[in-house]
C-alpha cells in the first residue's frame, strides 16, 4: 500500500527534476523511475568496497515535490543495529544496470565515509518533528524577508513619482 501510494508522487517529482544523480551503466538514463523501483532498491558504499548498507526504505519530499532525502533502513552494518537514518542527495546517485534477464535493477550508491554514515541522523519522530519545524521557520523567515523587500521597493517608487 506504501509503495503504490508513493509511486504517483515520486514519479510526478522525478518527471520534473531528478534531485540525485544516474549514473548510466550499461544503459542509458531511463528519464522517469518509479517509486516502486527505488523503494526497497539496495544501498552500497561508492568507494567499491561491495558492502551493502541496507535498503531504500522511504523517500523524503519538499513542499515542490523535490526528493530531499532518502530513509536508509540499515542491517547491523557497521554496528548500526538495523536503524533507519535520513540521507540527503548530496550523499547518494541511482546507479542501474540491465540484468542477463534483460530487467532493471538499481541501486543507489552512498558517497560517504562509514564515520559518516554512523553521523547520520535517526529517522524518528523527534528528527522528523524537528525538520518539520526548520523547514516551517525557513519559509517564514523567506516570507517575511520577501514582503520587506517588497515594501521597500513599492516605497522607492512610490517616492520617486
Amino acid at each position: 500500500m506504501r509503495k503504490s501510494m508513493l509511486t504517483t508522487a515520486i514519479t510526478t517529482a522525478l518527471l520534473g527534476s531528478l534531485a540525485f544523480g544516474v549514473q548510466a551503466s550499461e544503459q542509458e538514463p531511463q528519464g522517469m523511475y518509479s517509486a516502486e523501483d527505488i523503494l526497497d532498491a539496495e544501498v552500497y558504499f561508492a568507494n567499491g568496497s561491495g558492502d551493502e548498507i541496507g535498503e531504500v526504505d522511504n523517500i523524503l519530499f519538499d513542499e515542490e515535490m523535490r526528493i530531499n532525502a532518502l530513509v536508509i533502513e540499515s542491517g547491523s552494518v557497521l554496528g548500526l543495529g538495523g536503524r533507519e537514518i535520513v540521507v540527503g542527495t548530496d550523499y547518494f546517485s541511482l546507479e542501474t544496470h540491465t540484468e542477463d534477464d534483460g530487467e532493471t535493477e538499481h541501486r543507489i550508491i552512498l558517497n560517504a565515509t562509514h564515520e559518516e554514515v554512523e553521523a547520520f541522523p535517526a529517522y524518528n519522530r523527534d528528527w522528523w518533528e524537528q525538520t518539520k519545524a526548520n523547514a516551517r521557520d525557513a519559509w517564514e523567515t523567506t516570507r517575511d524577508g520577501a514582503q520587506s523587500a517588497w515594501q521597500s521597493t513599492r516605497e522607492a517608487v512610490s517616492d520617486n513619482e
